[in-house]
């Protein structure tokens, strides 16, 4: 399994994608923000219906600290749509059908399911500040208590 490249410290790369509305988002919308920037493998699956949940359930916890919600997996705008509206997410989800930012972010590689190798999205979160730098990277992501999870560290 590929590790994740960008480390805190680093300039979060660029990018620019679809929402579940094909609106643009791009990063620059994020200046003078924080940003959390949350890759994931698949909507309407369990352990991704859990992370989303966590961070919905803690969305004005975060919101209270100046932080955004973004997150991104290879899904389509209408899987993503569908996803919002059955989990009632107040965030919004970028449609990266060509893992071109999980790529940039290096949440994209290989992985194993039943002895076999595939490449599919790294489950990683990134912590973005105001200026644009990566504060926090999350590679070993609880799923269902994640925002507990990035609050005890960016509480630190």
């Amino acid at each position: 399994m590929a590790t994740t490249i960008l480390k805190p410290g680093d300039l979060a790369p660029d990018f620019t994608g679809k929402d579940q509305d094909g609106k643009t988002i791009k990063l620059s919308d994020f200046k003078g923000k924080k940003l959390i920037l949350y890759f994931y493998p698949k909507d309407n699956t369990s352990g991704c219906t859990a992370e989303a949940c966590s961070l919905r359930d803690g969305y004005d916890d975060l919101q209270s600290l100046g932080m955004e919600v973004v997150g991104v997996s290879p899904d389509s705008e209408k899987s993503h749509q569908n996803f919002i509206h059955k989990y009632n997410l107040p965030f919004r989800l970028i449609a990266d059908v060509d893992h071109a930012i999980a790529e940039k972010y290096g949440a994209w590689g290989e992985k194993k399911m039943y002895g076999k190798a595939y490449f599919g999205i790294l489950r990683t979160t990134y912590v973005i500040n105001e200026n644009g730098t990566i504060t926090h990277v999350f590679n070993k992501v609880d799923t269902k208590e994640h925002v507990k999870q990035i609050l005890s560290e960016i509480n630190k």
